[in-house]
This record gives C-alpha cells, sequence and structure tokens, in this order.
C-alpha cells in the first residue's frame, strides 16, 4: 500500500512549511490529508487509478494531483524541492517525539546538527537548556523522544505492519503455484509492534513465486534470494522474509515460525516427555524418528493432548495449562461486536455526517453506531459547546425516528479538565445515550493526580466509558503511569468499563491492562476513534488486542443487544 507513504510525505510538507512560517491552513491541510489517508483501508493508488481521490475527505484538486504523481513516478517534485532547502539532519531531528519543526531548527542554527547522537550528548549534559523555549523539563523530554526515535527504528507498529503484509498475501493468493500462504511471526500472534514480517507458503513451483516476491512493486533492496527463503527491504526500511516449505510441513512451519519461542520451549518439553521431539518439520517420534504430523497445526496440539490454542495466547502466559484443562476462553470475534462506541462526526473534527456514518455503520451489520464529538474545552478539535451539544441530540433523535435497521446513540467524548472536573454539566449528560470521558491534557501531571481524575469521572453517574486510559501514541508519546489497580476497583464498584481503542496509534488499553480488567471484574469497550469512514475498519486490530488480552464476547460492552446494553449502562 502506498497510503504510508503518502501520508508521510504530506506530514513533512507540513512540518517544512511550518519551518517557513507558511499560512497555517495551508499546513493544516497537509496534515488532514495525511491523516486520512493513512487511515484508509483502501489502496490509495488503487483510488487514484479509479479517479476518486477527491472523495477523500480533505483532498482537493491540488492534493489529488499530488497524490496521482507519487502514485505514477514514486517521487514528488514539489516535495523534492521544499526539502532540497533544508538539511538532511533537520528532517531526522523532526521525527524525534517532542521536537517539533521550529525546534528542530533551532536546535541545527544553535549547534549546526549533524546526528541524533551528537544532539542526544548535548541534551545529557545540559547544553541545549536555556534555548528559547527548552526548559529543563523539554531537556528531559528530547531525551525520551530519542529513546522512543530509536526504539521506533526497530520496530513498528501493528497498524502499520498488517496491511503490508495482507496486501502482500493478497498479490500472491491467487497464483495458481501457490497452494496455501499465511503470514507468521508476531504479526500473527497481533502483537502491537512487530520487528519484521514472515510468509509462509506451499508451492510446486518455487522458483517461480521467489522471483515473482523479489520483483514486488515497492523493494528498495534484495537481502537474500535463493529456493526456499528470500528476504526484501521495502522503500519504508520495512523487512519481509519468505519461506516455501513443503506441504506435509506446513502447520508444523507455521507453528514454528509463529511463536512465541517460550511457548515452542514449552511445547518442546511436553513433546519430550511425552516420547516425541517437535521442529519446523514435524512432530516425530523419539524412537523411530516417524513423523505423526506436521500438515496442520492443529494435529500437532493433539498428539500433544491440547486443544487448539488460538495464535494471540501463544506467549507461555498460562494458556497452554489451560488448554490441557479444556479451559481455553472462547476469544472474541469480530463478528460478535454489535456497535461502535466511538467515532466522530463533521460537527467536531471528524469528516462525515450523521446520515454517511449511520449508512457506513449498517453496511457493517451493526445494529448501533455512538457519535462521540468532543466537548468544547478541546478546541483545537473543534469541540461542541453545550449548546451545540444539545441540537446535535436533536438531529440525532430526528434521523432514528426516520431510519430503521441502525440505532445512531446520542453521546459524546468529553474532557477530563486537568483539575478533575468534567467540562460537560449533568444536566445535558443526562440527555445522551452513552458518554466518554477522556483526558487530553495535562499528561505530565503525577501518577496520583492522573489516578484521581480518572476515578472522579467515573465516579460521575452519566459516565459510561473511559476513553484511550494511559493516554498513549505509539511512536510519539508514552503511556502516563496510572494506579491500575484503584482504577479497576473502581471501574467495577461503579459499573464502568474501560475503552480498548482501536485506532492504530493508540491501542488503549493493551492486552495486558485488558487482561488485569478481566481478571478483575470490569467491562471492557471497543471504540475505532473514528474520524473517517475507513477507520471504522480499524476495529480488528482492537479485537486483536481484545484476544491477546483472553477477552471473551461477555467481556465487552458492545457485544450486547442495544435494549440489553441500555439497560445495563442505564444501572449506572
Amino acid at each position: 500500500m502506498k497510503n504510508f507513504e503518502v501520508a508521510a510525505i504530506f506530514n513533512e510538507i507540513a512540518d517544512l512549511l511550518e519551518i517557513k512560517d507558511e499560512n497555517p491552513f495551508r499546513i493544516r491541510a497537509y496534515r488532514k490529508a495525511a491523516q486520512n489517508i493513512e487511515s484508509l483501508t483502501q489502496d490509495v493508488e488503487e483510488i487514484a487509478k479509479k479517479g476518486t481521490l477527491k472523495e477523500i475527505p480533505g483532498i482537493g484538486k491540488d492534493l489529488a494531483a499530488k497524490i496521482e504523481e507519487i502514485v505514477k513516478t514514486g517521487k514528488l517534485k514539489f516535495y523534492r524541492k521544499l526539502k532540497s532547502q533544508f538539511p538532511g539532519i533537520i528532517l531526522e531531528t523532526m521525527s524525534i517525539p517532542s521536537i517539533g519543526p521550529k525546534t528542530a531548527k533551532l536546535l541545527y542554527d544553535k549547534f549546526k546538527l549533524k546526528s541524533i547522537d551528537q544532539l542526544e550528548r548535548l541534551a545529557r549534559s545540559h547544553k541545549i537548556c536555556g534555548l528559547p523555549g527548552i526548559k529543563e523539563k523539554t531537556e528531559e523530554n528530547i531525551l525520551r523522544g530519542i529513546e522512543l526515535f530509536k526504539k521506533g527504528k526497530e520496530r513498528m507498529p501493528l497498524g502499520v505492519a498488517l496491511p503490508i503484509a495482507t496486501e502482500i498475501i493478497n498479490r500472491f493468493k491467487s497464483l495458481p503455484e501457490i497452494k496455501k500462504i499465511n503470514y507468521a511471526g508476531s504479526l500473527r500472534r497481533m502483537k502491537e509492534t512487530i520487528r519484521d514480517i514472515d510468509i509462509l507458503i506451499t508451492s510446486s513451483k518455487p522458483k517461480r513465486i521467489m522471483d515473482a516476491f523479489v520483483s514486488l512493486p515497492r523493494v528498495k533492496e534484495i537481502l537474500a534470494h535463493g529456493e526456499t527463503k528470500s528476504s526484501i527491504l521495502l522503500k519504508d526500511g520495512i523487512q519481509v522474509d519468505l519461506r516455501i516449505v513443503e506441504p506435509e510441513c506446513f502447520g508444523a512451519a507455521l507453528l514454528y515460525f509463529t511463536g512465541s519461542k517460550a511457548h515452542n520451549i514449552h511445547l518442546r518439553k511436553m513433546a519430550n516427555d511425552l516420547g516425541y521431539k517437535i521442529s519446523e518439520y514435524g512432530i516425530f517420534k523419539e524412537r523411530t524418528n516417524k513423523r505423526v504430523a506436521g500438515k496442520e497445526e492443529v494435529d500437532i496440539y493433539k498428539v500433544l493432548k491440547l486443544g487448539f490454542i488460538p495464535p494471540e495466547l501463544r506467549e507461555d502466559t498460562g494458556e497452554i495449562e489451560m488448554a490441557r484443562k479444556g479451559k481455553l476462553p472462547s476469544l472474541v470475534k469480530e463478528d460478535d461486536i454489535l456497535g461502535d462506541f466511538h467515532v466522530h462526526s463533521e460537527w467536531s473534527d471528524g469528516a462525515h455526517s450523521l446520515e454517511e456514518i449511520r449508512e457506513a455503520a449498517k453496511k457493517r451489520g451493526y445494529k448501533y453506531v455512538a457519535i462521540t464529538d468532543h466537548t468544547k474545552s478541546l478546541v483545537v478539535a473543534g469541540g461542541l459547546k453545550e449548546s451545540e451539544l444539545k441540537k446535535q441530540i436533536k438531529e440525532i433523535r430526528k434521523i432514528n425516528k426516520k431510519s430503521k435497521g441502525i440505532t445512531l446513540l446520542a453521546g459524546t467524548e468529553m474532557d477530563i479538565l486537568s483539575d478533575g472536573r468534567l467540562d460537560i454539566s449533568d444536566n445535558v449528560l443526562a440527555e445522551l445515550d452513552i458518554v466518554i470521558a477522556a483526558i487530553h491534557t495535562g499528561f505530565k501531571q503525577s501518577k496520583e493526580r492522573l489516578t484521581k481524575r480518572i476515578i472522579g469521572a467515573m465516579r460521575n453517574k452519566y459516565v459510561h466509558i473511559i476513553a484511550h486510559p494511559t493516554g498513549r501514541l505509539m511512536g510519539t508519546r508514552d503511556a502516563y503511569e496510572l494506579d491500575f489497580e484503584e482504577i479497576f476497583k473502581v471501574a467495577k464498584d461503579t459499573n464502568t468499563a474501560l475503552e480498548i481503542n482501536a485506532f492504530p496509534q493508540r491501542l488503549d488499553l493493551n492486552d495486558i491492562n485488558s487482561k488485569r480488567a478481566k481478571e478483575t471484574g470490569v467491562t471492557l469497550a471497543l471504540g475505532t476513534d473514528s474520524h473517517t469512514l475507513d477507520q471504522l475498519d480499524n476495529l480488528g486490530l482492537g479485537i486483536s488486542v481484545a484476544r491477546r488480552g483472553w477477552l471473551e464476547k461477555k467481556d465487552i460492552l458492545n457485544t450486547l443487544p442495544l435494549q440489553t446494553l441500555l439497560k445495563k449502562i442505564s444501572k449506572k
């Protein structure tokens, strides 16, 4: 997919224009376009071929022409000309979380930066503190940003890796020479960050497949090109490894290369105790070396007297013991979800009307969808004043009267202010169907203060869900510290759900805290935090977090039928 490539170019253009003090509306247009393109589930290249780029929110004639140029040539003259006006280290410095375009330019002008390592040394020796806008705390944030920057170069978010792997598999699976194909590794286990992409294939003509693989459109470098294994580096720095295995070994290889390492070691020990040995080629009797299974993963588990363990659980955190007892959870599936609790409309910072959201949700088979626009304190996101929220509620009620098959829930994503107050009064909250509360400011407050803010919101009788509870943005902002034991206790006592936010950069709560919430008796809620219709498709990322957190249908609020849901949340 070229989506991430185009989005990255537009974001960088916005940064460079900001350094030049260009028109802020122009800068905002590039950022908005980048956000909307990055969240597309369709390949922007295919949209360009159809001539429908201007149907993407925020894409007009000028930006559509620029996207077409990138798609056709792989380059953008305007971008290259703009970049040539700045030293490369400024661009690299801007990639560090907590360093904006103007700070990057300031640091370059003052120190003639040549590398990120030099910047790190300067920050550690406190030589940048005292520059305009840079205080001691800023210096600490820059050091933390450099750490995140270096980590980000090692691993990519699930939301980046999954579309790329899916695109490659879709290109190959229609070929008659391929019998089976699947991705493996931490991607198949749906970990939130991925080092590289592993793909397994069975094929009658391996050479033809390998030649096609190393000739994929976005290959930057061929790292290896063999008959059974090849590796490529894509233009965005992502490594993809392809292995071809024999059909009778496919299940064993899939199990082996999916991992985790700890899960595989545990299985090998079990096999040894039962007189078998396991490898990527199958499971064999120790005495005779006869293969007894290997074609399908499930057969290997059967030999070990285990039920099939879903890939998301294979971390050796108790799943093998539960499989031995026949007590593995029946993990939630995407089909179990009856609605989305977190969607923004054009009333605040979303791109679509209430009717458009309703129709898109109905096509997904949903029974309900909550409109949760921002509130007045979040001015940058066009937050609604109380009078505007009341107007929106009336409009939603009017739409529901004339439509069938799906219900729009009148909701809001209300701000939990830095002093702990909520920015919408109770008499307005009482008119809403569903209320989400979230922290959007004051991230650097103490653990105790942040915990107190969330607990205060949960104790409000009209608050049903706490959105993206830890505030993290992967690769940009770390999760802030919270006392989760106290939060889980109050969430259970007040019948407040905690959100698994499916937005690719959030995935918050994460899998570990989702599992802890379940064990404490807290209900979870899934929300895509959609600002465009395409982002509704990110639900699958939220499902992957839920499954890694051992969640079942009964643990998740939006698996409930509408009337059951309304009855449950009204008890608050």
